[in-house]
């Protein structure tokens, strides 16, 4: 028993950062991935369907979940092994469907949050919340970085509050799990991450960028001239979580995100020279998932989990070119 695999579940494990991170756990645990599939896609884990340690279940969170009623996952024996690791990702993420997605959204926050928080004190699993900048709130004028201790203030009866109270509220249904039943919970707050795999055509800045520039259109920044965010490479991300995840102690929230403020004027241009276009930059009104965000303080993260990003921007943005061109001539022949 002593050499035997460890069971992890990942909610929303389908979705952009949530394949990425089964992928790198199948290396050694063996893997359930649950999700809705509403904003993401089976393609992204088609290379481990095969792989006996995985298993996609198709479940919504916001319904109740009993993992021991799907025969597939008979072989797991959780009644006997149990879950030892879950992954709370599970969140609708859509730029431009995000209105049409907010009863959906609010739903994966609240009772969502509370099915599977449920499901860790059933089997006593450590828990990971996928948090989010956007518990600090807006930007702020002098353009200081996040620390874990700062308090956000934001408009919690703005349309975008089904996500953005609904994550504050999320990390809050965490502590108080934790608190009445003893949970290990932990909180990683991820900033702007990037990289293949991200929707083409969904209001995603880097993935837009791309396809419209393959199509010699011009690509679109929802704001003005000086619209900068930072960025943070998919492994990157999911570097933290893992390491968040397998500290023995839990350090609180922990940021992990691009620290440095890159114009999107910049990615763009580097897009463009990068795919051969002579398309132009133009820019229009923000989308209303679309903001300008504050940057993180990573100290913690470096400090007390070894963390450091490792993927340049330069090679990140290559990556996700290569990514889209492929996914949309795949698309195209369909």
């Amino acid at each position: 028993m002593a050499n035997e695999k460890k069971t992890v579940l990942v909610t929303g494990g389908a979705g952009f950062i949530g394949s990425y991170l089964c992928e790198r756990l199948i290396e050694d645990a063996r893997v359930i991935c649950l999700d809705n599939l509403l904003t993401s896609d089976v393609s992204n884990i088609e290379s481990l369907l095969n792989n006996p340690d995985f298993e996609f279940i198709k479940c919504d969170v916001s319904a109740p979940i009993d993992l021991e009623s799907y025969p597939e996952l008979a072989r797991f024996q959780l009644d006997v092994k149990g879950i030892q690791e879950i992954y709370h990702l599970a969140c609708p993420t859509s730029a431009k469907k995000f209105d049409h997605l907010r009863i959906q959204t609010l739903l994966a926050n609240s009772v969502g949050m509370c099915h599977v928080l449920d499901l860790a004190v059933k089997y006593r699993s450590r828990f990971l919340q996928l948090s989010t900048s956007v518990v600090y709130g807006p930007r702020r004028p002098d353009g200081s970085k996040f620390l874990e201790t700062d308090l956000g203030i934001m408009n919690h009866l703005s349309p975008r509050g089904c996500y953005d109270e609904g994550k504050r509220f999320a990390e809050t249904a965490a502590v108080t799990y934790s608190s009445v039943y003893g949970l290990d919970v932990r909180i990683a707050r991820v900033f702007r991450t990037y990289g293949p795999r991200q929707r083409l055509n969904d209001g995603e800045m880097v993935p837009d960028f791309v396809v419209d520039a393959i199509d010699g259109k011009d690509l679109v920044i929802y704001g003005d001239e000086k619209f900068s965010t930072g960025l943070l490479y998919v492994s990157d991300a999911v570097d933290g979580l893992v390491r968040l995840m397998r500290v023995p102690k839990n350090p609180g929230p922990v940021n992990f995100g691009g620290d440095i403020d890159i114009p999107l004027v910049e990615v763009a241009r580097q897009v463009i020279t990068m795919t051969n276009s002579t398309s132009k930059v133009v820019f229009e009104p923000p989308l209303l998932f679309m903001t300008q965000l504050g940057l993180p303080d990573t100290r913690k993260a470096v400090d007390e989990l070894g963390w450091v990003p490792l993927v340049r921007l330069e090679d990140g943005l290559k990556k996700s070119v290569e990514y889209a061109i492929v996914t949309k001539g795949r698309t195209r022949n369909l």
